[in-house]
């Protein structure tokens, strides 16, 4: 009797060290990309970017800041849509991705 306690006992800590073991692992990846390490004292105003962005043709729907960088999300005149970080002091890109347009 104690050894079947014993082994179901053991079976729930090891579901719950396999639990966990997944939570941690689940986490590694969103961790990931780019991140700008530049101190606050030297980042340029959000509008410079977006004054930037917009004599490129870019209408900006949205400037935040995200890992120390600033992260847009914007839109061209033909539908493309844009999703980039900046470096916040430099104002170039660090990361980006275009996207076609849809066919909605």
């Amino acid at each position: 009797m104690k050894s079947a306690a014993f082994a179901g006992g053991l079976a729930m800590v090891c579901l719950a060290t396999v639990s966990l073991g997944a939570v941690g692992l689940g986490a590694g990846p969103a961790m990931a990309g780019p991140h700008c390490d530049v101190p606050l004292a030297q980042w340029q105003p959000r509008a410079a970017l977006q004054k930037k962005l917009e004599a490129e043709g870019w209408t900006v729907l949205s400037i935040r800041s995200d890992d120390g960088c600033y992260k847009v999300r914007a839109t061209n005149a033909q539908g493309r849509r844009l999703k980039a970080k900046y470096d916040p002091a430099s104002l170039e890109p660090v990361a980006r991705a275009d996207d076609a347009p849809d066919d909605d």
